[in-house]
C-alpha cells in the first residue's frame, strides 16, 4: 500500500542522508517522497469527502 511505499522511500532517504555524498539521488528521493505523501493525503481526502457526502 501507499504508506508502505512511503516507509521504505523514507528509509532510502534516511539511507541517502547518512550514507551518499551523492546530493542528487538525496533531493531525487525526497522529490518521490513528497510526491507520495501528497498522494496518500489526497487519497484520504478524497475517502473522508466520499463518506462526508453520505452523512448529510
Amino acid at each position: 500500500m501507499l504508506d508502505e511505499e512511503i516507509l521504505e522511500l523514507r528509509r532510502k532517504l534516511n539511507e541517502s542522508i547518512t550514507n551518499e555524498k551523492n546530493y542528487d539521488k538525496t533531493y531525487k528521493l525526497s522529490i518521490e517522497l513528497d510526491e507520495l505523501i501528497t498522494k496518500y493525503y489526497n487519497k484520504k481526502l478524497m475517502k473522508s469527502t466520499n463518506t462526508d457526502i453520505w452523512k448529510t
